[in-house]
């Protein structure tokens, strides 16, 4: 399905030796073995800092070209600042992301519960100021903003709206794009994520979200979707078990 994109939130887990990574293989080497498995990949670390030119080129060295990098917006942006005077801050990650050039995926806006729908307003003007030609998600943390105000917002300007499965957030099924972003979070309360396994059965789970998405892949609509270490506390895995419920 060439447009299903699923892969993991981060790929740098020294606790995949051994069990993902092949023995011995060394942490620069971990996204050019990723890669070879799957098709995409979330990168996490963008919301801590902007990458370098030099990371961005490395990146790209160490994968195919068919291969897909979404970035997280940095945090100063969407969480210290609030959206508010970050300008000069977005013209920098904007230039680094477009760096990847036909490997950028999409550019992950993620909010924290703090923003409510009272910045609805500021949320507007600066996705109007975005300049167009790249894949935009936002996925908001307070249930007060998910309204058909927000929708109207991200619909007028293409921006999807994440679809998350995690322990605080509602279900979300609004279309707000031409294309599709999932991101299965999980609940770090019950599932560690560090121990290279799976350590909850999320079976049912994914055969529930296979039967969601098949409508759309049928339709051709573009869909990203990326695991996160606390879904089942084994991404890779449970890439391969939707897959299986997809075929």
């Amino acid at each position: 399905m060439g447009n299903l994109h699923l892969g993991t939130i981060g790929w740098s887990y020294n606790f995949w030796l051994g069990i993902f990574y092949p023995n011995k293989t060394v942490s620069k080497d971990y996204l050019a073995y990723y890669a070879q498995q799957f098709n995409t990949v979330e990168v996490d670390s963008t919301f801590y800092r902007i990458p370098t030119q030099q990371t961005v080129e490395n990146w790209c060295a160490k994968t195919p070209d068919e291969f897909l990098f979404s970035l997280k917006f940095p945090q100063i942006i969407t969480y210290v600042k609030a959206l508010r005077d970050c300008w000069s801050e977005t013209e920098v990650f904007l230039a680094r992301a477009g760096l990847l050039g036909d490997k950028l995926g999409a550019l992950l806006l993620q909010f924290p519960p703090s923003f409510t729908a009272k910045q609805l307003s500021d949320l507007a003007d600066y996705l109007h100021k975005l300049p167009s030609g790249h894949r935009y998600v936002v996925e908001v943390r307070n249930k007060s903003l998910l309204t058909p105000k927000l929708y109207k917002v991200l619909r007028e300007n293409n921006v999807a709206l994440a679809w998350a499965d995690s322990a605080p957030m509602t279900d979300i099924d609004e279309v707000t794009a031409d294309f599709l972003y999932i991101r299965w979070e999980g609940n770090r309360k019950i599932v560690s994520g560090t121990l290279g396994k799976k350590e909850v059965d999320r079976s049912k789970d994914l055969k529930v979200w296979a039967d969601r998405l098949k409508p759309y892949l049928n339709e051709n609509i573009d869909i990203f979707g990326y695991f996160g270490k606390y879904f089942s506390g084994y991404p890779p895995l449970d890439i391969n078990g939707l897959s299986v419920f997809l075929d």
